[in-house]
């Protein structure tokens, strides 16, 4: 007669049956064929109720260790094809994670300082979804997104933009990564993309793993040509025409309407506008998107929310032309939009509510004071006029050129191992051509004075 040890058992009882049973079949005690007790014998000997070993005896059977014959009973089933696997409370594989080295002084990182976050807004917004939009929480996201978080971008792109949005053809998805992987997917794998070189390398990364053909087009002092894209034979252009990364570069008007020809010489040829940081444009007004300008549907316009933001928010979207909108949903509509319903909801009450443009407004300022903060720190560190600021009316980043023999490389190894991270414009280009200015990002939005003084200091002595 089957008894067990019900003393200082830890949960459920059945659940401590069916491991005592489990083990025992497990272990060979119990044999193949055997015949286990009626519910009733089972709980009578051991004091227990027969619905605790129903729950017991009824999990056993779901997990093949059990087997049940009609007006018979139960029985140990053959388990000899089942591979035992032994569980430790301590379990541990190689797995290697890779690792971010933290750095004291951080030129690279595009990080938010999380003072400057409206958390408070945020968190009221949250309630007040949870409160107001229970049954549409619940409810699964149109593949493009919740249409009160496109119609409130729709509006925001208009007045912020001068872009005339209809709320039909925006698409949101988690990060600007995502939604390239479904552009590709909407294009076609068979056309040829165009990187901007140097540029952002993370988008040669996701073109390659998504087995495409690209290829990268030179620059000059206006942008991206129209000579390079032509040699490249691409056949889809990604451009930042408002304010490039690395170089900062912003594209004027002329070239735009070259690159726009380029683009309507051939019908399959598309134009694919990543405005990550045009809410940033410190002097003036922003200068309109490649977007607003084209009159033939050739311009896939793209941002994000994670540079107005921050970047842990990982909302973004793409306005594409009437054709290709109607193109996704008619063959990609199966897709689940990325984002949860909770955050879209509270992001849309944010727009509409006049709240991110206050933030913009504020942010806007609190960046052009930081980055002449800096700037002037930079200056009176200058001695020796070792250090040549270059800079823009845009964006989050400006250049600095450093005067030294060193190669970029070494540069590099020197200040990393006194703490100091920073990025050379060399690093972003694909090609192996030797770029020797000495040229190196300054990302500042997430820099204090403090550190960036500490920091000059040690570059100059390296």
């Amino acid at each position: 007669m089957i008894t067990y040890d019900f003393e200082h058992i830890e949960g459920p009882i059945y659940a401590h049956v069916y491991k005592c049973i489990k083990n025992d079949i497990l272990e060979g005690n119990l044999k193949p064929g055997q015949k286990l007790p009626s519910k009733r014998t089972f709980a009578r000997n051991n004091g227990i109720s027969t619905i605790t070993i129903q729950n017991a005896y009824d999990q056993l059977i779901s997990e093949g260790y059990v087997y049940t014959l009609p007006k018979k009973g139960y029985y140990v089933a053959n388990i000899s094809g089942m591979v035992p696997r032994t569980v430790s409370k301590e379990m541990k594989y190689d797995i290697n994670i890779p690792k971010t080295a933290i750095y004291k002084y951080d030129f690279s990182s595009n990080g938010v300082d999380s003072d400057n976050f409206p958390f408070s807004i945020w968190a009221r917004l949250s309630r007040e979804v949870m409160s107001d939009n229970k049954d549409e929480l619940m409810k699964i996201s149109p593949t493009s997104g919740v249409r009160q978080l496109r119609e409130a971008i729709a509006e925001h792109l208009k007045s912020f933009r001068g872009m005339i949005v209809d709320p039909d053809q925006i698409v949101i998805g988690a990060g600007t990564e995502y939604l390239y992987g479904l552009l590709v997917q909407l294009i076609g794998k068979d056309k040829k993309y165009a990187i901007e070189n140097p540029g952002y390398k993370k988008l040669a990364l996701i073109y390659q793993h998504q087995k495409v053909d690209y290829g990268y087009v030179s620059m000059d002092e206006k942008g991206v040509t129209v000579d390079s894209l032509n040699k490249s034979r691409a056949d889809i252009a990604h451009i930042c025409p408002n304010h490039h990364f690395p170089t900062g570069i912003t594209m004027p008007a002329s070239r735009r309407y070259e690159i726009l020809s380029w683009a309507n010489e051939q019908n399959e040829r598309y134009i694919v506008e990543d405005d990550y940081d045009s809410e940033f444009r410190l002097e003036g007004k922003p200068i309109p998107p490649l977007f607003s300008i084209d009159a033939c549907e050739k311009v896939i316009y793209m941002n994000t929310f994670s540079k107005s933001l921050t970047p842990t928010i990982r909302i973004s979207y793409m306005v594409l032309p009437a054709h290709l909108i109607n193109r996704f949903y008619e063959e990609m509509s199966f897709y689940s939009c990325t984002v949860s319903n909770f955050e879209q909801f509270t992001l849309a009450r944010f727009i509409s509510g006049g709240y991110l443009e206050k933030h913009i407004n504020r942010m806007r300022l609190y960046y052009t004071r930081k980055r002449q903060s800096i700037i002037e720190v930079i200056e009176k560190s200058n001695q020796g006029s070792k250090f040549h600021i270059i800079e823009n009316d845009s964006g989050l980043h400006f250049l600095l050129k450093i005067e030294t023999k060193l190669s970029d490389v070494e540069v590099e190894r020197k200040l990393e191992k006194n703490g100091i991270k920073i990025r050379a414009l060399s690093d972003y280009y694909f090609t192996k051509e030797e770029c020797r200015q000495h040229l190196f990002l300054v990302n500042y939005s997430n820099l204090s004075s403090q550190k960036v003084f500490e920091a000059m200091q040690i570059i100059k002595d390296i």
